[in-house]
């Protein structure tokens, strides 16, 4: 009788927790709604495949079409549309940077999210997917990085920069699409147009886009300490095409063109949601995250909003994107402000010496050692003379840098960065 009552009370206790274990039991008011996230393609997909959702879609498509979002939500149609599609796995979705349909999962991202917003917002959310990696799986990657772990001495007298052009050349990835940006950036089309910009960027993207970012980031973001080395870094991304421009536009207006491409906007925005100040962490970036910021800089190589170091002083970190504030009438300071999220970004600045150091939050617990600095002036230093030293050997690193450009048997031009290469 004893052990009946045992069996019964096992087979009971069995019973309770399968039932609380079941998908069922997981549909309280909790949980009501939510749906995992899944890409904007796939979203489609699954939307397309059900009437209702698909009716909606294409109802609000024709309701953003020449329309702006207070007209849009005056039609019963349009806001019945929004609320059924708030409902739908296209209003979670997001995407990968890089992904093989990226455009086409942007363009699908923002048909819903524009129709949401308070018309023109000063930071838009990101339609990519959160960063959860960090500064130190890089590390982990790179073979070696800004002379960690060196002897001092030896590290303080290296050109950092000269080392990652070294490092690139000796992968066929790395190397295949320097050259080819090189090439490209460099192609001058006539007397008066030294290259073709919207070529330049393309080949740009794809170098940032297809090599891993230990090879990038060490181009990008090496420690200098010599002018000549943050010249190097300067010209990284061959700033003569990809960069500056006869006149220097109105960092609103810039804004604004950047906006109307889907791919510019979402990195623009990308890297506000990953570099923007916050004062309630330690090292000045959202969730401490270096790597996030740093690759979202980097994903705006190759675009109207194209950023880059301003002089090439190693003593200060200062970037921004080729725009003044001059003209901006009443909304001068709103163009102050978005001009200070790239002059004056402690996130940015602490991210961008984080690397050159070798250092991470998730290494060095207490956070950085360095310690923020005010913007110098965003004034241009003159050009490096053809006969300046490097503290490695000038001779050595304009080899390196010229090797990839030589092989394609470019003539010389008065572009500053290959001025070095040719007097060489």
């Amino acid at each position: 009788m004893i052990l009946a009552n045992v069996f019964c009370l096992f087979f009971f206790l069995d019973e309770t927790l399968r039932s609380l274990a079941s998908p069922s039991s997981l549909q309280g008011p909790e949980l009501h709604g939510w749906r995992p996230p899944v890409d904007c393609v796939r979203a489609n997909e699954l939307c397309a495949a059900e009437s209702n959702c698909s009716s909606r879609y294409r109802t609000l498509r024709q309701c953003l079409a020449g329309r702006d979002r207070n007209t849009m939500l005056a039609n019963k149609e349009c806001q019945a549309a929004l609320e059924v599609l708030q409902e739908s796995p296209l209003y979670d979705c997001r995407c990968k940077r890089g992904m093989k349909k990226e455009l086409q999962c942007l363009q699908i991202y923002w048909s819903i999210h524009l129709g949401l917003t308070e018309g023109e917002e000063f930071y838009e959310a990101s339609p990519y997917e959160p960063v959860t990696s960090r500064l130190s799986d890089i590390f982990r990657l790179a073979s070696i990085f800004s002379g960690t772990g060196a002897d001092p001495v030896v590290s303080a007298k290296s050109n950092h920069c000269l080392d990652a052009a070294k490092a690139c050349n000796l992968n066929d990835n790395c190397k295949k699409l320097r050259s080819s940006y090189i090439s490209i950036c460099n192609r001058e089309i006539s007397p008066t147009e030294r290259c073709n910009r919207r070529k330049c960027h393309k080949a740009l993207r794809q170098f940032f886009d297809r090599v891993p970012s230990e090879y990038t980031y060490r181009m990008l973001f090496c420690s200098c300490q010599d002018q000549a080395c943050a010249e190097r870094r300067r010209q990284t991304i061959l700033p003569s095409c990809s960069y500056e421009d006869k006149e220097k536009p109105n960092c609103l207006d810039l804004r604004g063109v950047c906006r109307t491409d889907h791919l510019c906007r979402s990195r623009l925005a990308d890297f506000h949601a990953n570099c923007r100040a916050s004062y309630q962490t330690v090292t000045s970036c959202p969730a401490d995250n270096y790597q996030a910021c740093l690759g979202s800089y980097a994903g705006m190589i190759g675009f109207d909003m194209t950023p880059n170091y301003v002089d090439s002083s190693p003593a200060g970190i200062v970037v921004s994107p080729w725009c003044s504030c001059r003209g901006s009438g009443n909304m001068e300071e709103e163009c102050e402000k978005f001009l200070r999220d790239f002059t004056e970004n402690p996130c940015l600045r602490n991210a961008i010496q984080a690397f050159g150091n070798g250092t991470d939050v998730n290494v060095s617990p207490k956070g950085p050692s360095f310690q923020a600095t005010q913007a110098p002036r965003v004034e241009k230093t003159p050009s490096l003379p053809d006969d300046l030293s490097d503290s490695t050997s000038l001779g050595t690193s304009v080899i390196t840098t010229c090797t990839s450009v030589q092989e394609q048997g470019l003539k010389a031009n008065n572009s500053k960065e290959l001025s070095m290469c040719f007097t060489e």
